[in-house]
């Protein structure tokens, strides 16, 4: 027989059939590999050959794109970007830095909440199987019979070698000499024989074991034994589609996030960048910088988006997101993180949605104290972070539709600031319910209700707190350079009892049945905006809150103004940008995507450079009392408990005339130095200071010119020989008529041609005819 082998090598040459082996399974594994390095070369089809060449010419054309473009690839399931090795040193040092440990872990509460969902979790987990081990066990000794075929089976197999079979048909097969054939089946048999005899040698251990353990060992030994036997047997015989535990968490309605899923859930949002770059790179167009980790209540996964695309584009569709993700809108939280670059994506995902949680325990309810120049704490958003709200320079303003939580969030914030004992509280609820009752403790002022007396109280006292406004600015100018700067309130004046300068936050709780009132709305409305805008510098906090939110509620002047805004649910995109601003809708930043359900949950802007989402803490009315006492506990210890807090009557509350009826009140009666009913706006000034100090005291006649500028009221030039300069001097004055005009008012004293009084009575009835209630007793 003619044959190409030497026939003496051929006998010294030993068959490795595990290298055969290994060599099959590296070449199903990497199509590229070089045959040349199998043990033994067998001939493949000639379509296993081109389609070896054809995967091998894609990983190569991949690899090269890997190399050129810095593509993202996925690793252990896990998208990662691939860092460039040609990077300057100049830019890896100056590359951002991750954190040692996670936020969450540095943070107390959310560090507390993610043991809280360990422990919750892992401990059902241990007591849902813990109760149906008997019945897990029941099911597996039932299988234990089909664990003893298969471990018969596999033993059988391995004895005669069939995980080689393959192997062994291929090199029959093949082109080699029929020496070469024995030498491998000889190889074969001495290998089955070995294996034979070790089957043997186990099975007469395995026999005298178990008849060591039946005759030499007690019942309850042979009972472990029995069930350890079964378990075994029953653990061979398990069914993968059929286990035999059952699910402790069902898990059916929302797929396990992973990688794969935020990708798909990504490419469906429509964003035609981010559509081009999957068809382009596939998976590989989102780079996924960490891999998905648990955070607080959550998971959360940092995502660099492909070029083009910006974080902002997939906040706009979170609720497309949320369907992609096979999860509820309240859970699924896209934020931007800037600071890296605008393609950079934090998403998050809850386990709950915000309106499923508990709402947190407020850190200030039981003990704490507060410094209204610091930022307060007033909830948690939807990773368990805790949510902080500076409220001193700032104009508040909260929004909602009714029964959403507004009120509890503006007497939370009112709460928190009354733990500031130098705060004065000003309350005026024109909704007339019980949710302010418990500030009675500490309010400086508290009026309840709508009727025409409350409308005066809170028309008053807003006088009154424009005119201290001017106290304080005239008291500001003259304080020195050092102790004030920058021309504003400070902790340290605020500390100072003898400035009296200590903050004061007026709280409108329905503002909007101010703001409209029919007879001093627009009276109420321009002080509210002064304040607004000048009494923040002057320690003046205005927080108005109104469920009616249209431009007779939220003013423009009141709006615009508005440094710090917090939205509940609202209907509309007109309503939205009311309440947070102009654009914001637009922006994405949208309170109408909240539910009814979603009571307490708010948008809030303003205090960091993006919206922020959060569940402000509920204090309900039992636990409101118990501060508002602590309060007034620490007011009264620092000997600022004032107003009504302290038993004090407000005088000031039964006028309801306006600076016109105020200025008719004073005018100079049958005076020869005032002739024609004309008068200077300083000796006006002057008068009202004596009549209402409260309200004028410090007012010039440039603050009386303005004061009547709203009411379409001009000053003119009045020409008078002045007593102090000896000689006739040119000054602004207002003329009696045009008060009287204006206010409509019929004096039948005065003279028709010159608008002046003949008559002992120069004005109206007194401004105060009108009633009040006088404030809340407490």
């Amino acid at each position: 027989m003619s044959t190409n082998l030497n026939e003496s090598d051929q006998a010294d040459e030993v068959y490795d059939l595990e290298a055969a082996r290994r060599a099959r399974e590296s070449r199903a594994a990497d199509p590229t590999a070089d045959s040349d390095s199998d043990p033994i070369s067998v001939s493949k089809p000639a379509h296993a050959a081109e389609e070896s060449a054809q995967d091998a010419s894609e990983n190569t054309a991949a690899a090269e794109a890997t190399e050129d473009e810095d593509v993202p690839v996925l690793v252990e399931g896990e998208v990662l970007a691939v860092r460039d090795d040609s990077a300057t040193v100049a830019q890896r040092a100056s590359a951002p830095r991750r954190e040692v440990l996670p936020g969450w872990a540095k943070n107390r509460d959310a560090a507390k909440a993610a043991a809280k969902w360990a422990t919750s979790y892992y401990s059902h987990l241990v007591a849902y199987h813990t109760v149906r081990l008997p019945l897990y066990y029941g099911k597996l000794s039932a299988r234990s019979p089909l664990g003893a075929g298969r471990l018969v089976a596999t033993t059988w197999g391995w004895i005669n070698d069939a995980a080689d079979r393959e192997n062994r048909m291929a090199v029959r097969g093949s082109t080699l000499d029929a020496g070469a054939f024995l030498q491998l089946k000889e190889h074969h048999r001495r290998q089955v024989q070995a294996r034979t005899f070790m089957v043997l040698v186990a099975v007469l251990v395995l026999a005298g074991l178990i008849a060591g353990v039946l005759f030499g060992t007690n019942p309850m030994v042979q009972l472990v034994v029995a069930l350890a036997a079964l378990g075994g047997l029953g653990i061979l015989g398990r069914n993968p589609d059929k286990p035999i535990t059952g699910r402790a968490v069902d898990a059916t309605k929302e797929p396990r996030l992973t990688s794969d899923l935020i990708v798909d859930a990504l490419g469906s949002l429509g964003l035609g960048e981010l559509n081009k770059a999957l068809t382009k790179y596939g998976s590989k167009a989102i780079a996924f910088v960490s891999p998905i980790m648990r955070d607080g209540a959550g998971w959360r996964a940092e995502i660099d988006l492909p070029g083009g695309v910006t974080a902002s584009e997939i906040i706009d569709r979170r609720d497309r997101l949320a369907s992609g993700l096979r999860r509820s809108l309240g859970k699924v939280w896209p934020e931007a993180d800037t600071d890296v670059h605008a393609g950079r994506l934090v998403l998050y995902v809850a386990d709950k949605s915000l309106s499923e949680t508990e709402p947190a325990a407020w850190a200030l309810e039981s003990k704490g104290k507060v410094n209204i120049f610091d930022p307060i704490p007033i909830g948690q958003d939807q990773r368990g972070r805790p949510i902080h709200a500076t409220l001193m320079f700032a104009l508040v303003l909260i929004g909602a539709i009714p029964r959403i939580g507004k009120t509890f969030l503006q007497r939370l914030l009112v709460l928190a600031a009354a733990l500031d004992p130098r705060v004065k509280l000003y309350i005026f609820d024109l909704k007339g319910g019980a949710d302010w009752l418990p500030l009675r403790h500490v309010a400086h002022a508290l009026r309840i209700g709508d009727d025409p007396e409350d409308i005066a109280y809170v028309l008053a006292s807003l006088r009154s707190l424009r005119t201290e406004m001017q106290r304080r600015y005239k008291l500001l100018r003259r304080l020195p350079l050092e102790r004030c700067p920058e021309s504003k309130v400070t902790d340290e004046l605020a500390s100072d009892k003898s400035l009296d300068l200590g903050p004061i936050l007026v709280a409108l709780d329905e503002c909007g049945l101010a703001f409209g009132h029919s007879e001093h709305g627009k009276e109420i409305t321009d002080i509210c905006v002064d304040l607004g805008k000048r009494g923040p510098a002057a320690g003046i906090i205005l927080m108005p809150a109104t469920q009616r939110i249209d431009a007779a509620s939220v003013p423009p002047g009141i709006s615009s103004n508005a440094a710090l805004r917090f939205a509940l649910k609202v209907m509309d995109h007109t309503a939205n940008d009311m309440i947070l601003g102009s654009g914001m809708y637009k922006a994405g930043v949208r309170a109408t995507m909240f539910g009814r359900h979603d009571r307490g949950v708010t948008l809030m802007v303003g205090e960091a450079d993006d919206p922020v989402i959060f569940r402000s803490a509920k204090i309900d009315a039992e636990k409101a009392e118990k501060i508002a006492l602590r309060a007034r506990a620490a007011r009264h210890a620092a000997g600022l408990l004032t107003g009504l807090a302290a038993g004090e009557e407000d005088a000031a509350d039964t006028d309801t005339g306006s600076i016109l009826d105020h200025l008719l009140a004073v005018w100079p009666a049958n005076d020869p130095e005032w002739s024609a009913g004309k008068v200077w706006c300083e000796e006006l000034a002057h008068r009202l200071a004596a009549a209402q100090p409260s309200l004028y005291e410090g007012w010039t006649g440039e603050q009386i010119t303005a004061a009547v500028k709203p009411h379409g009221i001009r000053t003119v030039q009045i020409k008078r020989n002045d007593p102090e300069e000896g000689k006739p001097v040119n000054k602004r004055g207002l003329v009696r008529r045009d008060l009287t005009d204006t206010l409509g008012h019929t004096d039948p004293d005065q003279n028709p041609n010159t608008g002046l009084s003949t008559g002992p009575n120069t004005g109206p009835a007194s401004p105060s005819a009108g009633t009040s209630g006088g404030p809340l007793e407490p």
